[in-house]
C-alpha cells in the first residue's frame, strides 16, 4: 500500500478538479455549437420559405353609385321617381263647417283638413269620409298653389270613403294617381304614402305592409274589413291620401292610425283599393253605395235573452246569432220562408218578438251581430241571390234570398 503525503493529496485533488472543469466546459461549447448551427439552419430555411398570409376580415362592399345614377341607390331612385311623378296628383283638402254661436246663429268656421288622390282628369278626388263629414264648404288645394272649391258628390261612411269633384281650369292637365290592386299584397312589401300631415304639403313617407285583412270596427253597426296595416308614418292630415306600391300604383287609401298619443307610432291603416274601385262608380252615379238587404228586424243574442228562453222552456240551440224578430210582409225574407217571432217581450226600453228563426251565416260568413250582417252584405248589390243559414228550433236550415235595396227598406220604415 502506497502512502501519500499531505502535499501530494492536495495537488492530486486540485488536478482532478481542474480536469473535471475542463471537461464540463468542453461539453458546453460543443452543445452550444450544435444549437447555434441548428438556429442558423432554421433562420436560413425561414428566409427561403414565403410567410403564411393572415386572412383579412370580410367586409361587405357598399353599392357602387355611379354619377349616371345621381349617386342614389336603386331603392332611393324608386322613391324619388314615384314622388316626382305623382306628388302633383295628391291634393290638400280643407273644409268649412257651420257652428252655432252664443246667439244661436249659424256661423261658418274652419273645419278639418286632409288629403286626397286625383283619380280622374275631370277633377274627381278620392278621400276619406271623415275628412269631409259635415262640411259646409270643401276646398281643394293643388300642387301649384291653386285653391278651388269642390263639392262632395258621394260618401260611404261604412268604408270611410268619399268622392269630391272640382272643376279644373281648361288649360290645366291634372296628374292622376293610377289604380293598382290590393289583392296580391304581401306582408313585407314596400309601400309609400304621400299626404299633408300637419299642413305640410305633399310629404312622402315609406314603410312596409305590416299586416293584411285587419278588421277595424268603426261603430256598433260598422266593421271595415280587410284593412291594410302599414308602418309608413301616417299622421293627422294624411287621411285620404294614397298608399302606393313601388311602381306608383294606388293600393290603399290612408285612413287612420292607432296612437295613444295622437301621433304616428308605426301602426296605420288603409282602405284597400279594391274596395274603392268597387264603390266609386256608385258614389259618382248615385251619391251613395247600393247595397242589398234582407227585409227583417233582428236582435243580437245576449246572455239575459238566452237565460230567459231557458226558463220559458224554449231554449235556444246556440248562443251566438241574430234572432229574427219580424219580417216584412211579402218581403224577400218572408217569401224565402224565414219566420219572425210571435211573442213580444220587453228588455229595458226595447220591445221585440221571440220564438223566431236565428240566423247564423249569411253569404258564407258567420254572423253573430248586426255588424257582422252589415259586413256580410257589404259587397252585395240589390238583386244578388245569397245563401242564408239559420236555426229553427234545433234544426239548421238554409234558404236562398234575392236581396232588396237596403236604402229603400231602411228609408221606408
Amino acid at each position: 500500500m502506497r502512502l501519500y503525503s499531505r502535499r501530494q493529496l492536495i495537488v492530486s485533488i486540485t488536478a482532478t478538479a481542474a480536469v473535471i472543469l475542463l471537461a464540463a466546459f468542453g461539453v458546453g461549447l460543443f452543445s452550444r455549437g450544435l444549437g447555434g448551427e441548428a438556429s442558423l439552419a432554421a433562420a436560413a430555411e425561414a428566409e427561403a420559405s414565403p410567410p403564411v398570409p393572415i386572412p383579412e376580415p370580410v367586409v361587405e362592399a357598399a353599392p357602387v353609385l355611379s354619377e349616371a345614377d345621381g349617386g342614389y341607390s336603386q331603392d332611393e331612385r324608386e322613391n324619388i321617381t314615384v314622388y316626382e311623378r305623382l306628388n302633383a296628383g295628391v291634393v290638400n283638402i280643407t273644409t268649412e263647417v257651420v257652428a252655432i254661436n252664443w246667439f244661436l246663429e249659424p256661423v261658418p268656421q274652419a273645419g278639418g283638413s286632409g288629403s286626397g288622390s286625383i283619380i280622374d282628369r275631370r277633377g274627381y278626388v278620392l278621400t276619406n269620409y271623415h275628412v269631409v263629414k259635415d262640411a259646409f264648404k270643401v276646398f281643394v288645394n293643388l300642387a301649384d298653389g291653386t285653391r278651388l272649391e269642390g263639392k262632395v258628390i258621394g260618401s260611404d261612411s261604412e268604408n270611410d270613403l268619399s268622392v269630391v269633384k272640382f272643376e279644373p281650369p281648361k288649360d290645366m292637365t291634372l296628374t292622376v294617381i293610377p289604380y293598382g290592386t290590393s289583392g296580391g299584397l304581401r306582408v313585407g312589401q314596400k309601400v309609400l304614402a304621400i299626404g299633408n300631415p300637419f299642413g305640410l304639403e305633399r310629404t312622402l313617407t315609406r314603410g312596409i305592409v305590416s299586416g293584411l285583412g285587419r278588421p277595424v270596427q268603426q261603430d256598433s253597426k260598422t266593421i271595415i274589413r280587410d284593412m291594410i296595416q302599414t308602418d309608413a308614418s301616417i299622421n293627422p292630415g294624411n287621411s285620404g291620401g294614397p298608399l302606393l306600391n313601388s311602381r306608383g300604383e294606388l293600393i290603399g287609401v290612408n285612413t287612420m292610425i292607432y296612437s295613444p298619443s295622437g301621433g304616428s307610432v308605426g301602426v296605420g291603416f288603409a282602405v284597400p283599393v279594391d274596395t274603392a274601385k268597387r264603390i266609386v262608380p256608385d258614389l259618382i252615379k248615385y251619391g251613395m253605395v247600393k247595397r242589398g238587404w234582407i227585409d227583417a228586424e233582428y236582435v243580437q243574442l245576449f246572455p239575459a235573452l238566452i237565460e230567459y228562453m231557458k226558463e220559458k222552456g224554449d231554449p235556444l240551440p246556440i248562443e251566438k246569432g241574430l234572432l229574427v224578430s219580424s219580417t216584412k210582409r211579402a218581403g224577400n225574407a218572408d217569401r224565402s220562408g224565414l219566420r219572425g217571432g210571435s211573442t213580444p217581450v220587453r228588455y229595458y226600453q226595447s220591445v221585440f218578438n221571440v220564438g223566431g228563426d236565428v240566423i247564423v251565416a249569411v253569404d258564407g260568413m258567420a254572423v253573430s251581430s248586426l255588424a257582422d250582417l252589415y259586413s256580410a252584405l257589404e259587397d252585395n248589390k240589390p238583386g244578388d241571390a245569397i245563401r242564408v243559414e239559420y236555426y229553427r228550433g234545433s234544426k239548421r236550415l238554409a234558404a236562398t234570398i234575392t236581396l232588396s235595396d237596403r236604402a229603400e227598406y231602411l228609408g221606408g220604415k
